[in-house]
C-alpha cells in the first residue's frame, strides 16, 4: 500500500507541475508584453519545455510502474526546485516576489519524503535562495515603472502568496487523505494478520486434539461392538437401542474427526470432490438436516447453475455453524435461501430468535464476541468471517424487521471453482 500511495502523490506532483506550467506562461506573458519588462523568452521557454516533456515522460512511467519510491520522488522535487531556480536566475533572483515558491516545494517533501531526503530538499532549496542573492539576471523595467518598483513588488509578493496557499490546502489536503488510507490499510492488515495466526493456532489445536480423540474412540467403538454381541443387551431390545445409538454417535465422533484432520491437510479419506453448486448447496442442507434433526426448515435453493466447483470441507463447516448458530437461538424454525448475484453466490440464513445485540453487530465476527456468556463463544462466526474472506467473499449480519436474524453469505463462484488447486 506504501508505493500505491506514493504513486498516488507523484500523480499529484505531475498535476502540481502542469499547473505550474501554466502558471509561469500566464506570468511571462503578462510581464512581458502588458508591463513590458523585456524577459529572455527563448531561455524561459525552454525550461517550461523541459518540464512539459518531464510530465509527459513521468506519466507514460507511471503508468507502465506498480510502485514509486522515496527516492523517484525526492529526484522529481529537486528538477522542480532546480526549474524554479532557472525561471528566478533569468528573471531577477531573490528580488522576484516568486521567490518564496521555495516554501511550497519544502512543504510538499516534508509531507512526502523521508526525513533525509526532506532535510537534503531544504538544503538544496536554501543553497539555491543564497545563489540567487548574488547571481542573477537583472530585469530591465522600462521608465514609466522604475518608481513604482516597491508597488510591484509587494504585488507581486501578494500574489505568490495567494497562489502558495491555494495550492498547498487542495494538495496536502490530498495527499494526507492518501497517506490516511495507506495507514488504514496496514492496519487492517495487521488486524488480519493477527486473526489469520489466530486461525492457524486454532487449527493446530484442532488436529492435535483430532488425533488425541481418534484412540479413545476406537476404543470406545470395539467396547460398544463387544455390548451388542452380549446375550443381556441382544434379549433387551431397549438397551440394544440404546447401545446402537451409541454406536452410531461414535460413528458420527469419527466422521466429524476424520474431516478435521481432512481439512488441516491429514486426509484419511478419499481426495476432494467434484460437484456443482446446486448440488453442493443441496447436500449439505441435507445432511445438516440428517444430523442436527431441525423441527422446521424453509430452504429454496434458485441457483439452477451445473457451474462446477469443489466441495470444500473447510467452506462446508462454516456454512454448518452458521446454521448451528441459527438453530441454537431459533430451534423450531431455521430459514436458508441460496441464489446467484452476478457472478456470485449468495446464501442467507434467517431465524426467529431474539436477533443480534447493536454491540455484535458492530463486532461481528470478532473472536470471543458472544452473547451466549459460554467461555469460547464467537469463535464460530470468527472462522465463518475469516474463511469467507479468504475465498474472496463477504459476510453480513442484520436484525430482520419481523423478528430474529440475518446472515448473508457472498461468495465468488470463481473462488469456489479455483478451490481444486487446495486438493493438489
Amino acid at each position: 500500500m506504501r508505493d500505491t500511495t506514493d504513486k498516488k502523490n507523484l500523480f499529484l506532483l505531475v498535476q502540481l507541475r502542469w499547473l505550474a506550467v501554466a502558471g509561469q506562461v500566464v506570468t511571462i506573458l503578462i510581464v512581458h508584453y502588458q508591463m513590458g519588462i523585456t524577459l529572455p523568452l527563448d531561455q524561459m521557454g525552454a525550461v517550461i519545455l523541459f518540464l512539459v516533456a518531464l510530465n509527459i515522460a513521468s506519466v507514460l512511467h507511471l503508468r507502465r510502474q506498480t510502485s514509486v519510491s522515496n527516492t523517484q520522488l525526492f529526484l522529481e522535487l529537486l528538477i522542480d526546485v532546480s526549474a524554479l531556480t532557472v525561471q528566478l536566475y533569468l528573471s531577477g533572483g531573490a528580488s522576484n516576489p516568486f521567490i518564496s515558491l521555495y516554501l511550497l516545494q519544502i512543504t510538499l517533501g516534508a509531507v512526502l519524503l523521508e526525513a533525509w531526503s526532506a532535510w537534503a530538499l531544504v538544503l538544496v532549496a536554501t543553497a539555491c535562495f543564497t545563489f540567487l542573492i548574488g547571481a542573477y539576471r537583472p530585469l530591465a523595467l522600462p521608465p514609466g515603472l522604475e518608481g513604482l518598483l516597491l508597488g510591484l513588488h509587494i504585488q507581486g509578493m501578494f500574489l505568490c502568496f495567494v497562489l502558495t496557499a491555494s495550492l498547498i490546502v487542495p494538495f496536502i489536503t490530498q495527499i494526507t487523505r492518501n497517506l490516511r488510507a495507506r495507514d488504514a490499510h496496514l492496519a487492517d492488515l495487521r488486524q488480519r494478520s493477527m486473526e489469520e495466526d489466530h486461525i492457524v493456532r486454532l487449527g493446530l489445536l484442532a488436529s492435535g486434539a483430532a488425533h488425541e480423540l481418534g484412540t479413545p474412540l476406537a476404543t470406545l467403538s470395539v467396547i460398544v461392538n463387544d455390548w451388542r454381541r452380549m446375550p443381556v443387551v441382544k434379549g433387551d431390545p431397549d438397551m440394544a437401542e440404546d447401545v446402537a445409538e451409541m454406536q452410531n454417535q461414535i460413528d458420527r465422533c469419527k466422521a466429524i474427526v476424520s474431516g478435521i484432520l481432512l481439512s488441516s491437510g491429514e486426509a484419511r479419506g478419499e481426495g476432494t470432490l467434484r460437484t456443482t453448486v446446486t448440488a453442493f448447496l443441496d447436500d449439505l442442507v441435507a445432511e445438516w438436516k440428517d444430523s442436527r434433526s431441525p423441527a422446521c426448515v424453509d430452504y429454496d435453493n434458485s441457483v439452477r447453475s451445473r457451474e462446477g466447483i469443489i466441495s470444500d470441507l473447510a467452506l462446508k463447516q462454516v456454512i454448518f455453524n452458521v446454521l448451528d448458530n441459527a438453530l441454537e437461538v431459533s430451534p423450531g424454525w431455521v430459514g436458508i435461501a441460496a441464489g446467484r448475484q452476478g457472478d456470485s453466490l449468495v446464501l442467507t440464513v434467517n431465524d426467529a430468535g431474539p436477533g443480534f445485540e447493536e454491540r455484535m453487530l458492530a463486532e461481528f465476527g470478532k473472536p470471543y464476541r458472544s452473547s451466549k456468556g459460554r467461555p469460547g463463544g464467537g469463535l464460530g462466526l470468527f472462522l465463518v468471517v475469516n474463511v469467507v474472506r479468504k475465498l474472496g467473499g463477504s459476510v453480513a449480519a442484520r436484525n430482520r424487521p419481523g423478528g430474529g436474524a440475518s446472515v448473508t453469505m457472498t461468495l465468488p463462484l470463481a473462488a469456489l471453482s479455483a478451490g481444486e488447486s487446495h486438493g493438489d
